[in-house]
């Protein structure tokens, strides 16, 4: 089966197959390098790693305008459904829910999470089986040695990794992670959106994984 995958900016992409479409980590407003607005996403669903304000980003205006279902920890639902998102499937580490387009599970991340200031549960990874290919996003995420585990239990085709230091994995440690989960495809993320970020993904080059660079705006489509 393929699938598209559309790279949003910082670490939010869009993964669509046939009549399904699911975005994870949606920021847009407030982006410097994002090319889409909020009102160009059409989705069915919408995947949250954590409540920081650059990954929670733009989920409450996305999932009204298309009614989309939002995966996410039981605060980040609880807070979206008290703001007027009316599909929510509360989760949190280590669950899955089954979805008509495969599933959705939730993995432990070593980061924080708040929304606004408060708190936002805890930070996680997001795995999505859509179409029979499984995409994990680390979410923001330090190394961790159950990275393994996770590959070997989910068995991912390709894997977002943060490489930007500072508050995630640099480049290094980040390759180290891939080299961990085995995916066949490694796609860099949270990185060069702003200066305080690593600029670029020279450094990350882990042994055996196929590292794709997606550009802003890019659209690719995977086969297997």
């Amino acid at each position: 089966m393929s699938i598209a995958i559309t790279f949003l900016g910082h670490s939010g992409f869009l993964i669509q197959h046939d009549r399904y479409a699911v975005a994870i980590d949606p920021f847009l407003t407030g982006n410097p390098v994002a090319t889409l607005k909020p009102e160009e996403i059409t989705c069915n669903a919408i995947a949250i790693t954590h409540g920081h304000a650059d990954h929670i980003g733009d989920a409450l205006a996305i999932a009204k305008a298309n009614d989309a279902t939002v995966f996410a920890n039981f605060e980040i639902c609880e807070g979206l459904g008290e703001r007027g998102v009316r599909k929510i499937e509360s989760m949190n580490t280590g669950g899955r829910v089954k979805t008509a387009f495969g599933y959705v599970a939730l993995t432990q991340a070593f980061h924080s999470s708040s929304i606004g200031g408060h708190y936002g549960g805890m930070p996680c990874g997001v795995v999505l089986n859509i179409a029979g290919v499984t995409f994990y996003h680390c979410g923001d995420t330090a190394l961790f040695s159950d990275m393994k585990l996770l590959g070997e239990i989910y068995q991912p085709d390709i894997a977002a990794i943060p490489i930007g230091d500072r508050f995630t994995m640099g480049p290094e440690l980040a390759a180290r992670a891939a080299e961990l989960i085995g995916p066949k495809v490694a796609i860099p993320i949270h990185y060069k959106t702003w200066p305080l970020l690593v600029e670029d993904a020279c450094g990350f080059a882990p042994d055996g994984v196929e590292v794709r660079v997606m550009e802003p705006g890019e659209r690719w489509e995977y086969g297997g």
